[in-house]
This record gives structure tokens, sequence and C-alpha cells, in this order.
């Protein structure tokens, strides 16, 4: 079932690219931004957590958390986060458990992959509840960061 805007974001525990675990619920408190991205080293998910490190301070200002999830590994995560000097928190959701959950998965995807993660965007306030919510069926489109942006300023 889609997450809907006003439901409380479902809980999780992920792994991080520093294989610590992240779970949603300890983060209350900050609003948080929620970027799936289907695969770490693809041109649109490179160009989209580039442009997100590229303005962390307008997420700091607003007290935002920004997760990136994706299903690679952490492994793979730790070296995305590496060549690409992203300084926010890259989750792996190895296990396809949190793209189920939210309901981003795209069934089949290119070089047939299956179960690989839409590309979707969330901003929950500081008590976990979805005031942003943005799923993506062609992966090559980017969320509409000027309605997130414009979202996480109404909550500071």
């Amino acid at each position: 079932m889609a997450i809907e805007v006003g439901q409380q974001a479902p809980d999780f525990t992920l792994f991080d690219s520093d294989k610590n675990e992240v779970t949603l619920s300890g983060l209350q408190g900050q609003n948080v931004l929620m970027l799936f991205y289907p695969l770490a080293f693809t041109g649109t998910c490179t160009k989209e957590m580039c442009m997100v490190r590229d303005n962390i301070s307008s997420y700091n200002d607003v007290n935002a958390k920004v997760l990136g999830i994706s299903i690679d590994n952490a492994h793979v995560q730790k070296k995305f986060k590496e060549e690409n000097d992203i300084n926010f928190t890259l989750l792996s959701d190895f296990n396809k458990d949190v793209i189920k959950e939210y309901d981003v998965v795209h069934e089949t995807f290119s070089l047939g992959m299956k179960e690989v993660g839409k590309r979707a965007a969330f901003v929950l306030d500081k008590e976990g509840v979805v005031r942003y919510a943005e799923v993506l069926d062609v992966p090559s489109e980017l969320p509409n960061f000027e309605a997130i942006n414009e979202t996480l300023k109404s909550l500071s």
C-alpha cells in the first residue's frame, strides 16, 4: 500500500555504509528527508545524490536528516559515498524489506533485474509523520526538490 501524506512513516532498521544500524524512529525530533534511489554508480542516482551533497547546508539549516536508501549492499554504499564525497547517510536495503514496505519497487528493472527500488522522496516531520511523498515510475526523473525544500522549510 502506498505511503501517504499524514500517516506515520513505517519504522525500519537498516545498515549504513559504515555497517552501523540506523533506526528511523531513533531520528524522531528531527525532520527527515528519505531519498530512495535505484542503484549506486548509475547516472541519475549519482546526479541526485551529488545535488543533495552540494546543497546539504540547506537541509542542515532546517534540522533535516538526509537518508539515501538503495538496495546496494553496505560495501557498495561505502564506495559510492567515498568516490562521490557524499556527506549524508546512505542506507542499504539489501533485503528489499523497506522498498516493499514503502511500496517503491520496480518489479522489473533494466538488464533483467527484479525488485529494484524506485526513485522516491519522503519528508517526515519531527514526530515521524509523512508530510511529503513522491514516487517516480521513470528511473531517469528526479524528485521535485523545490517542493521538498518548501515542505522542509514549513516544518522548521
